[in-house]
């Protein structure tokens, strides 16, 4: 699914761009159905990120400029979560350097929690519970961030906390 010049990464919202400080709104069961093109554009994303950058597992809805609480992890096929929360994070912290689509040559040195649970509603509208560790606990904390308005830049450590992707 092409933008118009082609490039499905154009599609990407950028850094500076006010959407993604927006609060995303809440998923309606009647939505799911309406919101597969959606889910089909940020798959192909994901896949476009990775062969450019050689990173890449999920997006968020409002790096596309989808406003809605969703997101889309590829792992061997694109899975969308819709109104995922996160609950029970540990007290363990793990300190890493966090990249971001939205931003795809800057890293930010930031905390997150080493494990939490992951609460949604799947495609067919089921409630799901995930228990997250590491990387998976890390990436969907970045992802329910970005529907909330939080960017890994407002979490950095200190103003020292960035540095270029080479």
């Amino acid at each position: 699914m092409p933008s118009v010049n082609g490039n499905i990464l154009d599609e990407i919202v950028l850094l500076g761009d006010p959407r993604l400080f927006e609060k995303c709104e809440i998923v309606q069961p009647h939505e799911v159905a309406e919101l597969q093109p959606a889910i089909d554009k940020m798959a192909a994303c994901v896949l476009a990120f990775r062969e450019k950058y050689g990173a890449g597992r999920a997006i968020a809805a409002p790096q596309i400029g989808v406003m809605k609480r969703l997101v889309v992890m590829n792992i061997d096929r694109p899975v969308a979560f819709f109104n995922p929360e996160l609950f029970d994070a540990s007290e363990e912290m793990m300190e890493l350097w966090d990249d971001c689509m939205s931003f795809p040559n800057l890293l930010v040195r930031l905390q997150r929690h080493r494990r939490c649970k992951m609460r949604f509603r799947d495609n067919e509208w089921h409630e799901q519970v995930w228990e997250l560790e590491g990387d998976l606990s890390e990436l969907m904390q970045h992802e329910i961030d970005h529907l909330d308005g939080i960017l890994a830049t407002m979490r950095a450590l200190d103003e020292r906390a960035f540095r270029w992707k080479v």
